[in-house]
């Protein structure tokens, strides 16, 4: 998480666990004083705990690289998530007018996705057919229907000169 997204998240009264990342790449947790691995921090991830890592030595925000290098050895461990294909079209994004653009459509339908995940689990929600159809309703101003955002994605490849 970033900082600001951490602090965000933070609940109150309770401080963002600091990670100080040293030269010699090892990971120091403040709060248990102690030297942590990815795997430990990847767990943080997954319970939700907000956390900043930082250079033990300019005080630089390398959360982010962090989250990439987890990502990283997931995809290298086992089944993957992303596709050869969608790594190369997201990396297409890179520079392009349309780089903001993506970031925030992915965060968006990702963040829609979580909560949707979450409220299935839900036993109270009880999934009706006609409850699936308001949930897909909602998803049309974000989610594009497949011929639409593939006629997007066609009309932004052409616009980068990469037309298929």
């Amino acid at each position: 998480m970033q900082n600001q997204e951490a602090e965000a998240s933070a609940a109150p009264g309770k401080s963002i666990r600091v990670i100080k990342k040293y030269p010699n790449r090892r990971l120091y947790d403040t709060d248990s004083s102690s030297y942590i691995t990815l795997a430990e921090v990847k767990a943080l991830v997954m319970r939700g705990e907000p956390f900043v890592v930082r250079d033990a030595k300019s005080g630089d925000d390398l959360t982010r690289s962090i989250l990439l290098q987890i990502i990283l050895e997931e995809e290298t461990a086992g089944v993957p998530l992303f596709s050869e294909s969608m790594l190369a079209n997201i990396i297409r994004f890179y520079g392009h007018a349309m780089q903001g653009y993506m970031g925030s459509y992915l965060e968006k339908n990702l963040q829609l996705f979580m909560d949707f995940q979450k409220s299935m689990a839900d036993p109270a929600k009880g999934w009706t057919p006609e409850l699936w159809q308001q949930y897909m309703g909602m998803q049309a101003p974000v989610i594009p229907g497949i011929h639409a955002f593939t006629q997007m994605q066609e009309k932004m490849l052409e616009a980068m000169g990469m037309k298929r």
